[in-house]
């Protein structure tokens, strides 16, 4: 995900450069860059601690601006491209242009897209924003057909993360997500093309429009599976978010079989926000996904 607050630009006496010397960023991918580019100068690093993806901001001599991407070991490049290539009619504008791919070096190039971070900005507790990013949502989520296959999938890496969670969570609660996964009718479900990381931190203000970046986790899955972190974050805080939301997007759970689907992602990321949190060590995002868990078994 791209970071674009608290950052230092790298200035230098003569910044045109045809490569760089960056961590993270091989000697394939930089001269890969290169080549696509030409000279360019490094103006921001917008890399997360603690992720496997280097995010660059670059400029070019004819006053072009970039994002780049990198990556040795991240499947995130991977999504990514594939959701471009899949295409985002209606969003011209509004999410960053791809400009130049390579799935087997594991880069990407997009267009700078102007904004400023909504997450921590005035822009988060306004409901407009939430109406814009709701109807942005729904242009984002093109059909993709019925899958047969994706919640028994769902349900068995939700089982194995369950499994993960013994002496993270009390045993009550391990038993309780069990039976409830248990519980739920795995029954075909519609297929979008879904952010998969969907929340102000990945959305941008610019002038009055809201944008969406960073499609990273963006994959096929039920449209639901993009309102469970707004459901656990802002929407707990402020139900005028959720209420705008709901009018931009436009639709709500009407029928078993999205009604199942929420149920399952709600349990998937309640309890993957627990083990993922551990394993990096970040104790406050552990304990918020262990509330997380016990809203979600107290959800009807």
């Amino acid at each position: 995900m791209a970071r674009r607050a608290g950052l230092t630009t790298r200035v230098a006496s003569n910044p045109w450069h045809a490569g760089l010397v960056k961590d993270g960023i091989s000697e394939e991918q930089q001269r890969l860059l290169s080549s696509w580019l030409g000279p360019f100068e490094v103006i921001s690093d917008h890399s997360w601690p603690m992720q496997d993806t280097t995010v660059l901001q670059l400029g070019t001599p004819d006053g072009g601006r970039y994002i780049v991407k990198a990556s040795q070991t991240s499947h995130h490049i991977r999504r990514e491209i594939a959701a471009y290539s899949r295409g985002m009619p209606g969003l011209e504008g509004r999410v960053p242009s791809l400009v130049h791919a390579s799935t087997d070096a594991r880069l990407l190039v997009t267009r700078f897209l102007p904004g400023i971070l909504v997450a921590g900005s005035p822009a988060e507790h306004v409901p407009d924003t939430y109406r814009q990013a709701g109807a942005l949502l729904a242009r984002l989520h093109s059909p993709a057909g019925v899958s047969r296959s994706y919640m028994r999938s769902l349900a068995a890496r939700t089982r194995a993360v369950i499994g993960k969670a013994q002496g993270l969570l009390a045993g009550g609660l391990v038993r309780r997500l069990t039976e409830e996964v248990a519980a739920v009718e795995l029954s075909p479900v519609e297929l979008v093309t879904s952010h998969g990381d969907y929340q102000p931190r990945n959305w941008l203000y610019d002038d009055g429009e809201v944008k969406v970046i960073d499609f990273g986790r963006a994959d096929l899955r039920p449209w639901v599976h993009d309102l469970v972190r707004l459901t656990h974050q802002q929407f707990l805080a402020d139900a005028a978010l959720a209420a705008a939301f709901q009018e931009g997007l436009g639709r709500a759970v009407t029928n078993p079989e999205e009604a199942s689907a929420w149920r399952l992602e709600n349990l998937d990321q309640a309890v993957g926000t627990v083990v993922w949190a551990h394993s990096i060590g970040d104790e406050s995002f552990e304990q918020q996904g262990v509330a997380m868990v016990e809203r979600v078994l107290t959800m009807a």
